[in-house]
């Protein structure tokens, strides 16, 4: 018994002292996730708070949309570096080598780089897009074949939605080319048709007083920023002399005014007796020719 006793009492020891060394791990993994908790909150506290102050001296729609933007950018990465470097540390505290590890993800990384290109593109381009201020949300942006406005912007894809709801992400290393119709100002094209009998003179000076009637509109007038803009006749279509015109406008307002202008330009136009023409063909028959009689011929009996 006495030597039972003996062995019990030698060997709690070393599996106390291995508990111990359990505990202690757990515990600093516990305080290192911990200490990663805080400190991504606390960095996403602080970028965001920059971001606010940013904001708040900056008298531009279109810069605190940037700013918000790089800010929810700041706020990922900083996500990644922090997670990443608390694996690391846990990896150490388990007693897994990171050396080794280190190693091996750069030889991993570099064959990864070369398979995964397009990813590398996305990232790298993203970056360009947002530090440019190429692209910012709440923007209505073409971008090859998609067009739409902007809900998302992140390294990796831009976010559009259409005007038929649809939602459209594309990669940011497929873009080749921005049109961002949202910018500073807009121009409200607008091309008119009228008869070939009109009077080219007064079917432009109702066009100019339809502008001005809706500058003189409260609804319209604080997104119309000049006077109707007249380029004159365009060309000659097959029914129809086209004038085309356009007016400086808000961003993104010219569609709407656009719509508008077109519609007061209906009514004047039916008021004022011009004649919006439609597809026309003109057939001319050519002239009947006479009916040639036919000879008569007459044969003789004699031989």
């Amino acid at each position: 018994m006495n030597a039972q006793w003996q062995g019990f009492v030698g060997w709690l020891p070393v599996h106390l002292q291995g508990l111990e060394i359990v505990a202690i791990a757990s515990l600093r993994i516990t305080m290192i996730f911990l200490a990663a908790w805080l400190a991504i909150a606390a960095a996403h506290r602080g970028i965001r708070a920059l971001r606010i102050r940013i904001a708040s001296r900056l008298g531009d729609k279109g810069a605190v949309q940037r700013a918000e933007t790089l800010g929810r950018v700041f706020r990922y990465l900083a996500t990644v570096v922090i997670s990443l470097l608390a694996g690391t540390l846990v990896l150490s505290e388990i007693g897994i080598s990171v050396a080794p590890i280190l190693g091996a993800a750069g030889v991993a990384g570099l064959a990864v780089g070369f398979g995964a290109q397009s990813l590398v593109k996305d990232y790298f381009t993203g970056l360009f897009l947002l530090v440019e201020d190429q692209i910012r949300q709440g923007d209505v942006v073409k971008l090859g074949e998609h067009a739409g406005a902007v809900e998302e912007v992140t390294l990796r894809y831009v976010r559009l939605r259409d005007y038929d709801g649809n939602v459209h992400f594309v990669p940011n290393g497929s873009i080749s080319s921005v049109v961002n119709m949202g910018r500073d100002y807009a121009q409200a094209v607008v091309d008119v048709g009228v008869a070939y009998a009109t009077s080219i003179d007064a079917a432009m000076k109702l066009m100019t007083d339809v502008t001005a009637g809706m500058r003189a509109d409260p609804i319209y007038a604080a997104r119309i920023f000049d006077d109707l803009e007249m380029a004159g006749v365009d060309r000659w279509a097959d029914s129809a002399v086209i004038i085309r015109a356009r007016v400086k406008v808000a961003p993104l307002a010219q569609w709407t005014i656009r719509r508008e202008f077109l519609r007061r330009l209906k009514l004047a136009f039916d008021e004022a007796g011009i004649e919006i023409p439609f597809p026309q063909l003109t057939l001319r028959r050519p002239p009947r020719q006479p009916r040639l009689q036919p000879e008569l011929r007459t044969e003789s009996a004699l031989p």
